[in-house]
């Protein structure tokens, strides 16, 4: 989609020149070496791990998620297992993520909820995810998209602020963001975009002085907010 992009707001939408094939090709090749802590955990598309994934990453950084998600999977791959190691156990295994000992009941209650509710299966729509302890959109919606292939944008920090920043968006929250989005970005680009943008907001589009100067796609951005950068 070349040209004209129509810069979505919530409620509202206006014309804005942008070309969004190009930012996405752009950044697929500048993170072509790259993956996310999910990402990895992705490849096999096992749901129930994927979903704690993404519960341990809330609010800790992928160089701790990663190793934590291993060590933990070394002990437990399904809610089954899982609900058969004491929390002292999972909590050894996932620290120092950020909230481990929140984060060991969830897993431990999201786990003993599948099994009694679900027959062990993590289910594949949002609206059921959601009632999961811990559990959001952001969540619920990579959830659908690595484990089952299914249509969602997942937003977390990055991909809501780089979306304003470039100016496909204007909008005030994450939850405004998601539904902003779906309606400007080709529904092809749904599902990896949340990695694209969380790429790149790790290594060069960050909160705070960002490095423009190294940017791929700075040509197309608006700069929307952004008082100084490198």
């Amino acid at each position: 989609m070349s040209g004209v992009m129509i810069l979505a707001t919530y409620g509202r939408c206006v014309s804005l020149p942008i070309d969004i094939d190009e930012i996405i090709t752009r950044l697929e090749k500048e993170y072509a070496e790259k993956r996310t802590a999910l990402m990895h955990v992705s490849l096999n598309r096992d749901p129930f791990l994927i979903l704690i994934s993404c519960i341990l990453s809330l609010r800790t950084k992928d160089e701790v998620t990663a190793p934590a998600s291993r060590r933990l999977f070394e002990l437990a791959k399904t809610p089954q297992e899982m609900i058969e190691l004491d929390s002292g156990e999972i909590e050894r295994a996932i620290y120092p993520v950020g909230f481990y000992r929140r984060k060991t009941s969830q897993i431990q209650e999201i786990s003993r909820e599948l099994i009694e509710r679900y027959d062990s299966k993590v289910p594949d729509e949002i609206d059921e995810l959601l009632k999961f302890k811990g559990v959001g959109r952001k969540t619920a919606n990579i959830v659908i998209t690595m484990a089952f292939n299914k249509a969602g944008i997942a937003v977390d920090t990055h991909v809501h602020r780089i979306s304003n920043r470039l100016g496909l968006v204007s909008t005030k929250n994450p939850h405004e963001t998601e539904f902003a989005l779906s309606k400007v970005l080709p529904e092809k680009y749904w599902i990896p975009f949340n990695d694209l943008l969380v790429m790149h907001g790790q290594t060069i589009c960050a909160p705070i002085s960002p490095r423009c100067s190294i940017c791929p796609i700075i040509e197309f951005c608006e700069k929307v907010g952004v008082t100084t950068s490198r």
